[in-house]
């Protein structure tokens, strides 16, 4: 049974000094090669069970396939979960390397889905269910931009907005937690991708300038 870890632009104040980490001329595009493989396995893993049970994590089976650990942030229990993580990785992934850069993006999210990982090892040792998803890589991601902008617009539904820091407090860590989670939802590998997030993004905001304005 699977485990799902299920602009507003201001204008620029005089006193700031920005400047701009762009895609860069050419080089390869870290997220939409993240996108790709997450998508690529979804397909793989949907239509082999042996794929899925070799790449998801299982923690009484982790001594056996340790590389699970890193594997099953590439591996969806099915099309919304892929879709929902998608489209939060493509949103979060794409202001965190207009602000820091692809390297600190790639730590951000690699960091997440490991820790996240690691949470919910620590504290389901001798499970026999699965843990997949992206959820820990994307709330790393999440939690170092509400460190570094907590006060940037999104749009809640494309409709509603707030500012950074109370959509990730309200939607993503106490809409998280139990009770407000079904027992499919793995909320310890969110909570602890938005920790390790919230502590690179410490890190990231005293080594840069940032180019947005929020």
């Amino acid at each position: 049974m699977p485990l799902a870890d299920r602009d507003y632009m201001r204008q620029p104040s005089p006193r700031r000094t920005f400047r701009f980490s762009g895609w860069g001329g050419g080089s390869i595009n870290p997220l939409l090669v993240l996108i790709i493989i997450n998508i690529v396995v979804f397909l793989v893993t949907a239509f082999s069970r042996r794929a899925f049970a070799s790449l998801a994590l299982m923690p009484a089976a982790l001594p056996q396939k340790p590389w699970t650990l890193l594997t099953a942030m590439f591996v969806h229990s099915g099309l919304w979960h892929l879709l929902f993580n998608i489209i939060a990785l493509y949103f979060f992934g794409n202001t965190l390397i207009s602000l820091a850069g692809r390297n600190r993006f790639l730590a951000a999210y690699f960091t997440g889905g490991i820790c996240g990982n690691i949470l919910f090892l620590l504290l389901n040792l001798d499970s026999f269910y699965y843990l997949v998803g992206a959820s820990g890589a994307v709330y790393g991601l999440a939690g170092s931009l509400v460190v570094m902008v907590p006060r940037m617009r999104v749009a809640l539904w494309g409709i509603i907005p707030m500012p950074l820091w109370v959509f990730v407090l309200v939607f993503l860590v106490l809409l998280s937690l139990p009770p407000f989670v079904g027992g499919s939802i793995a909320w310890q590998a969110h909570i602890g991708g938005l920790a390790s997030g919230l502590v690179l993004g410490v890190f990231f905001r005293r080594r840069i300038r940032y180019d947005f304005y929020w």
